[in-house]
């Protein structure tokens, strides 16, 4: 479990400045869809960190509220499940 955690994060923070290298150069972007579903799915840290490391849809009030709700959703969820 603490290996899925570990690599799902990575990943997030990794799509996060991948979608930011992307916009720079005009490319074919990571749809949001895509990186809420990497979020929610356990990437929220590294979701979070990559939105301020690269300053990438810090902006944005959906990422704002969603991508730290789901970090406190994942440690209620850590705390009360395991």
């Amino acid at each position: 479990m603490e290996y899925y955690f570990l690599l799902v994060n990575v990943f997030a923070f990794f799509l996060f400045g991948l979608d930011k290298r992307k916009s720079k150069r005009k490319q074919y972007r990571i749809p949001e869809k895509v990186l809420f579903l990497v979020t929610f799915l356990g990437g929220s840290f590294g979701s979070l960190f990559g939105m301020f490391y690269f300053h990438h849809k810090n902006k944005k009030k959906k990422f704002l509220f969603l991508v730290p709700l789901s970090c406190f959703l994942w440690v209620l969820f850590l705390i009360f499940f395991l």
